[in-house]
């Protein structure tokens, strides 16, 4: 594939479809944490990049490599995004409604929280490496770096709405971005069916 405005746009526009469920999870990060500081939401932004980028590259290299194990795979995806996002967002909404009647406390999701969201929301970004399979390796690296960079801005964006957000609605935050995870879940279940 020729390195040009094409190649950038295709890349930018699938970083974009691929970050929506990174960015409504960021949404739902900044609605249960709204006094987030600056450097927690970089940070944040930054994993949820790494794991959209990460996985597209894991199948462009199982497709040069092991697409065979592969495949038998990919009918897992959808159920392993439902059964992740479902448990944090359970326990989001748990918590939540548990506490409703408290005054509002942030509660920040740790590191452990965050990798597990990272993973859900991009293990679908697997089937990329499909996508991207005629590419070199230089080209799939830089494919995944725009896609890295469009999901770093956008979670960003939704960090910044969610905190926002969040200390308007600070005593049902929980409850919102708990049902926010879920009906994510559900959306990649759903979607991968039809």
């Amino acid at each position: 594939m020729k390195l040009g405005f094409l190649f950038f746009f295709q890349n930018i526009l699938l970083g974009v479809g691929l970050a929506m469920d990174a960015f409504s999870v960021s949404l739902a990060n900044g609605l249960n944490e709204p006094n987030m500081k600056k450097r927690r939401m970089c940070g944040m932004a930054g994993l949820f990049a790494f794991f959209q980028a990460a996985m597209p590259m894991i199948g462009w290299f199982c497709v040069h490599t092991i697409v065979q194990y592969f495949k038998s795979f990919e009918t897992l995806i959808p159920w392993i995004a439902l059964g992740l996002l479902g448990f944090i967002g359970g326990k989001m909404l748990y918590e939540g409604i548990k506490n409703k009647d408290e005054p509002a406390e942030a509660h920040c999701v740790g590191l452990c929280g965050l990798l597990v969201q990272g993973v859900a929301t991009s293990i679908d970004a697997l089937s990329v490496g499909f996508t991207i399979a005629d590419y070199n390796l230089y080209e799939a690296l830089l494919a995944v770096a725009v896609i890295a960079a469009v999901t770093f801005a956008i979670c960003l964006l939704g960090l910044l709405i969610g905190r926002q957000v969040g200390t308007k609605i600070a005593g049902k935050a929980g409850i919102f971005g708990g049902a926010i995870l879920i009906a994510i879940g559900l959306e990649i279940f759903i979607t991968s069916w039809f």
